[in-house]
This record gives structure tokens, C-alpha cells and sequence, in this order.
């Protein structure tokens, strides 16, 4: 899918990530934690995530539980959603499109996405 299909895009174009933001499961109660892997650019003293920060984050609060049933507790890699244009340190800027998989069930069903970029300032350009 090309990133400028996904729905968290705008007029205004693709916001930043930053520690603030929040990803969530498909489930939507399952969040996603960020570590930031740079202290080098932030947007309102947040730190921005980059290239690989969303991958192998914990994910707690996954309501899909069950006998057979494995709830969402790790991301994996991400999908679509890194600047194709923007690097910090070499590392693409995250974009409030990042989606990818967890490892909840069913295997390579569930994804995660942005909830909130957890700002509103920066934004890459649409298109």
C-alpha cells in the first residue's frame, strides 16, 4: 500500500513521531512502549523516533486472550511508515503511518499503527 493511502495522512502532511506517540495493537487497548534510540532532534523537548525504534517494543494491556489465543506483546518490523526523505544520524524519521505486525494471534494478522504522532508541529510533506 503506498503510505499515501493510509488514513493518518493529511493535507498538512506525515507528523513525526515522537516519545509521546502512541501505537497501539489492532486490538486498540494493547500500547505499544517507546524508547527513543537518539537524544540528538526533538520536537517540544520529546525525543523523535527513528529506523528500528518501533521494532521489538513491548506491548502490554492486549485484551485478546484466550486458551489458544496469544496476545499482542512484541512489535515486529515495521511495514511502511519510516521518511523516505528525512534521516537523523543516518536513521529514517519516523512517520504517524508506521504499521507492522505483532506476535499476537493469528501469525502475521495482527498489526500495529499509530494512534497519535504525540505532536502536532513537525510534519513531513505529503506527496
Amino acid at each position: 500500500m503506498d503510505r499515501q493511502d493510509k488514513s493518518n495522512s493529511n493535507k498538512e502532511g506525515f507528523k513525526w513521531l515522537t516519545e509521546d506517540a502512541l501505537l497501539v495493537c489492532d486490538h486498540e487497548l494493547g500500547h505499544v512502549k517507546n524508547d527513543p534510540s537518539h537524544d540528538l532532534v526533538t520536537v517540544g523537548r520529546r525525543r523523535v523516533l527513528v529506523d528500528h525504534d518501533p521494532e521489538s517494543r513491548p506491548i502490554t494491556g492486549c485484551p485478546n486472550i484466550g486458551a489458544t489465543i496469544k496476545p499482542c506483546t512484541n512489535t515486529m518490523k515495521v511495514d511502511v511508515g519510516y521518511s523516505e526523505f528525512i534521516k537523523v544520524q543516518g536513521r529514517r524519521v519516523c512517520l504517524d503511518t508506521v504499521s507492522g505486525f505483532t506476535d499476537g494471534t493469528p501469525p502475521g494478522m495482527v498489526k500495529y499503527k499509530v494512534r497519535s504522532a504525540g505532536q502536532d508541529i513537525v510534519a513531513e510533506a505529503a506527496g
